[in-house]
């Protein structure tokens, strides 16, 4: 993971014609594909421009990401934050929590962004916050647990996003063709399509991200 699913020159087009990484992202970027395991997790260039500009049209005030990786996507979408703004960000690898707030200083935005280590299934419940966006891109059988734990925490009218929602183009095989994420996500997917409280769209930005709206309790 990740494929790239749509053609590669399509994909090079779109990055070229999509404003670049700033200066700490790219050191970043860098970072992580030189020193840390799995490095295609990393949103990148396009999605990470993505997510922030929909942070800057939203200008949200209170934002949760259950996965925070190497920082990357913290970084941007924090950047669309007021000044009064706070982003909570949650990951259970400890080994990784320096690094991302060496560069979220780096980004001066150490006093925007609260890291917590820890299993997002504990940390969730004892946050008491109210959150006008939240992303999701963490342990992909766990989607539907943290969907849950999370929409009574959005007002009407907050977003909510999941990452990775076309898992390597594998939720179009066959149920015995997928592996054990991908039948996660497919089922994920399907919750969201049959919850009448969200509107949403599937967006084919990199590995598939959902934009959920939610329209009632």
């Amino acid at each position: 993971m990740t494929q790239l699913l749509i053609p590669g020159a399509i994909n090079e087009y779109a990055e070229v014609f999509t404003t670049t990484e700033d200066e700490v992202l790219a050191a970043l970027n860098r970072e992580t594909h030189i020193k840390v395991e799995l490095p295609v997790m990393l949103s990148g260039q396009l999605q990470g421009k993505f997510l922030s500009m929909l942070s800057h049209m939203l200008s949200p005030r209170r934002v949760l990401e259950i996965g925070t990786y190497t920082g990357y996507s913290a970084i941007c979408l924090a950047q669309g934050m007021p000044a009064d703004g706070m982003l909570h960000t949650i990951d259970i690898n400890e080994e990784l929590e320096d690094m991302c707030f060496r560069y979220f200083c780096r980004a001066g935005l150490e006093g925007k962004i609260t890291q917590h280590i820890g299993r997002a299934s504990e940390i969730i419940p004892a946050m008491d916050e109210v959150f006008d966006l939240v992303f999701i891109d963490a342990d992909k059988q766990n989607y539907h647990l943290y969907y849950d734990l999370v929409f009574d925490k959005v007002p009407v009218g907050g977003f909510i996003l999941a990452d990775n929602v076309l898992y390597d183009g594998e939720v179009v095989l066959p149920a015995e063709q997928q592996t054990k994420n991908a039948k996660a996500i497919h089922a994920f997917n399907e919750k969201i399509r049959a919850d009448k409280r969200v509107e949403q769209v599937l967006l084919p930005v990199r590995d598939g991200i959902t934009i959920m709206r939610k329209i009632a309790d």
